[in-house]
């Protein structure tokens, strides 16, 4: 038996070898007998700007975008938000600070004061959380550290110490700790420092990183336990204002500020999906090359537009009556196929028409987070081939379209597919 990975759209050289290198680990284990190859295909069929993007007004250096919130999960729709602005909840703490205490007033700071073995003010609680923040290795810990293997083993070693930075020396951060008058106040804030430095991390590696809800809040929990803190959520007082601070990311002024940034961000992904609409008969002819090279079973994995290439493939060979041979199940991960034939988009099928005789069982995976992938049993109904199988990671989008590879739960539900298959 043998597995075949289709990677999806952006995808190029680096992110592939890593990408691929986490579900040959991961499939081996589950599947030690079986051969697990992939389908390279970003650099030959992919999309690049070829006028170097004169089409765009205004075009800016490219900068990472964040996602939107997501309502339906209130979660989810925070560390949309945190992307967004990863000091937004210490903005609200220098702004708001906390009930009944105000910077050099207060019963804690005169209780300080008639203590002799105190720290010099109270006002140190939060100071002093600032402080181990600053002093925190300004380069991702050696790997062999918890910390240091998290971030090297999620993607964000490289976006780490600019993370760390950007929340050591801002403003907010400096303004909120003079706010933490006692330890209770202190250890908010520490747990709001160790979300600001996650959520800018995740933000500039977008959909580079490789990390799970699990993973993000394991982070989060060993910065602020390094920072003092106890790893609680911040309170209350925060997430009031979060609402309000979403609007700050979805007003047009931001969108046509970022307009070549967006562009220029977006090609890889975007782009893959144009060319691939305009000259998909390229890469279904590499895959099929690819997928026949072998006499071996063949389990199909493709993610996102490399489900939509599969699906494409497999139902034009099977409505010619050329079924490819050794194809025994498709496995689409996070994968629009489904949508585009509702959109009457879908090359190999006419709209509404059903999957042709000769197609393989499909598992389709999708997280209901991730905007990009979409239930595939709905639109051919009655078909026993199809089955939809949910995945969540506890991830915004855009993390989610790539957390899949790390869920042991799409591992176990490929292992229960092979099964059902009897492919041997």
């Amino acid at each position: 038996m043998r597995f075949l990975f289709v990677h999806g759209t952006g995808v190029r050289r680096e992110r592939h070898e890593r990408l691929f290198a986490l579900v040959h680990e991961r499939l081996t284990a589950r599947f030690p007998g079986a051969a697990v190859d992939s389908c390279y295909w970003g650099d030959r069929f992919g999309a690049t700007l070829g006028a170097g993007g004169r089409s765009v007004p205004g075009l800016k250096p490219a900068a990472g975008v964040p996602g939107e919130p997501d309502q339906a999960d209130a979660e989810t729709a925070e560390w949309a938000l945190l992307l967004a602005d990863p000091l937004c909840e210490l903005r609200v703490l220098a702004e708001a600070g906390w009930p009944g205490g105000s910077v050099g007033s207060g019963a804690g700071d005169a209780a300080a004061d008639d203590d002799p073995f105190a720290m010099p003010g109270v006002r140190a609680a939060g100071t002093g959380v600032l402080a181990a923040l600053a002093g925190l290795p300004p380069a991702p810990p050696h790997p062999g550290d918890e910390l240091g293997a998290l971030l090297h083993g999620t993607g964000l070693a490289a976006d780490f110490p600019a993370a760390l930075d950007s929340a050591a020396r801002s403003a907010e951060a400096a303004r909120a700790a003079e706010r933490a008058t006692g330890d209770p106040q202190a250890r908010e804030l520490a747990t709001a420092l160790a979300r600001a430095v996650a959520a800018g991390a995740l933000a500039a590696a977008g959909a580079e990183a490789d990390c799970t809800g699990a993973e993000r809040d394991r982070l989060v929990e060993l910065l602020t336990t390094r920072l003092g803190g106890d790893a609680r959520v911040p309170g209350a007082r925060a997430a009031a204002f979060l609402g309000r601070l979403a609007l700050r990311v979805t007003t047009q002024p931001l969108l046509n500020a970022r307009r070549g940034s967006l562009t220029v961000g977006a090609t890889p992904a975007l782009g893959d999906i144009l060319r691939y609409q305009a000259r998909g008969h390229e890469l279904r002819e590499f895959l099929h090359a690819r997928i026949t090279g072998s006499p071996e079973p063949t389990v199909l994995i493709g993610h996102s537009l490399g489900g939509i290439a599969l699906v494409d493939l497999l139902a034009l060979a099977a409505a010619r009556g050329e079924a490819v041979p050794g194809t025994e199940l498709l496995v689409t991960v996070g994968s629009q196929a489904p949508l585009l034939h509702e959109f009457g988009a879908l090359t190999a099928l006419e709209p509404g028409a059903k999957l042709p005789y000769g197609f393989p069982r499909w598992l389709n995976v999708y997280d209901r987070h991730d905007v990009l992938s979409y239930l595939a049993a709905p639109i051919f109904p009655g078909d026993p081939r199809i089955t939809d199988h949910e995945i969540g990671s506890r991830q915004p989008f855009p993390a989610c379209h790539s957390a899949y590879w790390k869920q042991d739960a799409l591992y176990e539900r490929i292992e229960q597919a092979v099964a059902e298959a009897e492919i041997g």
